[in-house]
């Protein structure tokens, strides 16, 4: 695996807040089957769960996507320019030494922009 990213981080928190803003959360309380519940489920359902199981391991074999990869390296190769201004904004707002009030979202939206032209001609040749 590799090291952790900036750039990583802030798209993985960005989406996961708008996702979590917009995705309804409903949690329901589960009744715990008593020990006499569990022995006659597993007497009747011992066939399903080795079915489930099967499923869940299908599921596992997806292939990785190859979309990080793509857009770390055009962050690092061709758009090396904006992710210098970007790394260099976020190691002076978070070490205090920027204007009050300063964050790097213009910095950010231009590496972005550049990732996204570098990138996705790439991601969708992989696609076909």
């Amino acid at each position: 695996m590799t090291a952790s990213n900036p750039l990583t981080e802030v798209c993985s928190n960005a989406v996961s807040a708008i996702t979590q803003f917009f995705t309804p959360t409903v949690s329901a309380e589960s009744k715990q089957p008593s020990e006499n519940e569990e022995e006659q489920q597993e007497g009747e359902g011992g066939g399903e769960e080795e079915e489930g199981e099967k499923e869940e391991e299908e599921e596992e074999d997806e292939p990785e996507d190859p979309a990080p990869a793509i857009r770390e390296e055009c962050a690092e190769s061709k758009c090396s320019k904006y992710k210098h201004h970007f790394d260099h904004c976020q190691e002076r707002v978070l070490g205090g030494k920027g204007d009050k009030g300063e964050d790097c979202v213009e910095e950010l939206f231009h590496l972005m922009h550049c990732v996204d032209d570098c990138a996705t001609p790439q991601i969708f040749r992989k696609l076909v």
